[in-house]
């Protein structure tokens, strides 16, 4: 599957558009049956929510975004009510250069019912070479079995710029996750006390949100390397095991998509699109594993 970029030449009427190409028969049936999809557009942070619709051949949306009767003749992605189209927060999440967009190879999950578009690859107008997009499994994961690249880098960058910076954060999380892990935990401690963890998450690229009663905990900002800022809901825990009701979204206009912020490991598998930070992990990590990131 791919869209393709139209009116390259006349931005002035609209700006690029995009068109869908080669759907699968289960995404084109979806389409047909719904009329227009949200569209939620996967980054190199995972999934984010968007104003983009996905919209039949068959039919448009007004001047206030109503489904009503057209005659274009194209599956597309229309704006709805975002500043910019699909093709520009590619570019923007995945750090691309400028210049118009030939086609934009992409895979399509329904989910949420919802479209969650993945861009794997892409091809300039004026040049023949195509670009492969990095995809990274878990890229918010950081536990005792698995590392995201993206954690990686950034402790790397760290570690090498301010060498005491990174000491004093794992002394940090050492500190918090002792309180929570046998054999030396405090009986009677509760979840909230994870959120000690904020500063030196904070310099590591985690900003932790405002502690919520109703819904997922914080809703937390990310922010690795030179991509755009990621918000992501995150939800504390003691041990990873007490995750499971929360793995499902929370209300219509939520994704199925979260972090979980935990202590210490338990469960040892989670869906696509929840991952895990276990402070413990953070604590007990080998700093000369960075070698090959600096």
């Amino acid at each position: 599957m791919h869209l393709q970029q139209t009116k390259r030449q006349s931005r002035d009427t609209g700006g690029p558009q995009y068109y869908f190409h080669e759907l699968t028969p289960v995404v084109k049936k979806h389409l047909r049956k719904k009329g227009a999809v949200r569209v939620a557009l996967v980054t190199p942070y995972g999934a984010t929510k968007s104003d983009y619709i996905a919209v039949d051949k068959d039919k448009k949306l007004d001047g206030r975004n109503r489904l009503v009767k057209g005659q274009v003749g194209h599956d597309r992605i229309q704006q709805g009510y975002a500043e910019e189209s699909i093709g520009e927060s590619i570019r923007d999440w995945y750090q691309l250069q400028t210049g118009d967009f030939e086609r934009i190879d992409v895979d399509i999950e329904i989910r949420d019912n919802s479209f969650y578009i993945t861009p794997l690859a892409c091809k300039y107008a004026d040049v023949s070479k195509k670009i492969r997009l990095p995809s990274i499994e878990k890229p918010l994961t950081f536990t005792k079995s698995y590392r995201s690249p993206f954690w990686l880098k950034q402790m790397a960058t760290m570690a090498k710029e301010i060498p005491w910076l990174i000491s004093w954060c794992k002394e940090e999380f050492q500190r918090i996750s002792r309180d929570h892990c046998r054999p030396t935990w405090l009986k009677h401690i509760q979840e909230t006390d994870i959120l000690r963890a904020s500063g030196p998450l904070k310099h590591l690229g985690v900003s932790l949100g405002g502690f919520v009663g109703k819904g997922y905990d914080c809703l937390t900002e990310f922010k690795f390397g030179n991509y755009p800022t990621y918000t992501i809901p995150v939800e504390l825990k003691r041990n990873s095991d007490g995750f499971t009701y929360q793995m499902q979204k929370y209300g219509k206009d939520e994704l199925s998509r979260a972090v979980l912020l935990c202590a210490t490991k338990g469960r040892k598998e989670t869906p696509r699109h929840i991952d895990i930070i276990e402070l413990d992990a953070l604590a007990n990590f080998n700093l000369q594993e960075l070698a090959e990131y600096k």
